[in-house]
């Protein structure tokens, strides 16, 4: 999940200007928590899956797996995996919100009722 203590690591060069690290660094180390255990199962498997796959899928257990990264190529990867969470969750949320509406016979929308 999330990792709090990354917001308060030395990144100015990131900082200066960026209002979206500013941001979180004003929220509540629970507010941040809350919101990454907000993500479903489902959110989590596709972003772990894509994560994996950027990386590499040498299997942990047989080889003795390390990842060197820059700076700049780790926060891209963050930015990466965020992204693709936010944008999973909109679809989501979109999935059910038709899944709602198509089920309930009372909010079915009559096309005979319609004047196109």
């Amino acid at each position: 999940m999330f990792n709090p203590e990354f917001l308060t690591t030395d990144n100015s060069d990131c900082q200066d200007g960026n209002g979206l690290i500013q941001y979180l660094q004003d929220q509540s180390p629970d507010v941040l928590q809350r919101v990454a255990k907000s993500a479903s199962n489902d959110i989590q498997d596709i972003i772990r899956h894509n994560v994996q796959g950027l990386l590499g899928m040498i299997p942990g257990e047989q080889f003795e797996v390390k990842v060197t990264a820059s700076r700049d190529n780790l926060a891209s990867l963050l930015a990466s995996a965020m992204m693709t969470g936010y944008f999973l969750r909109q679809m989501e949320q979109r999935k059910e919100l038709e899944e709602s509406l198509f089920s309930d016979e009372a909010m079915a929308v009559d096309t005979d009722d319609l004047n196109l």
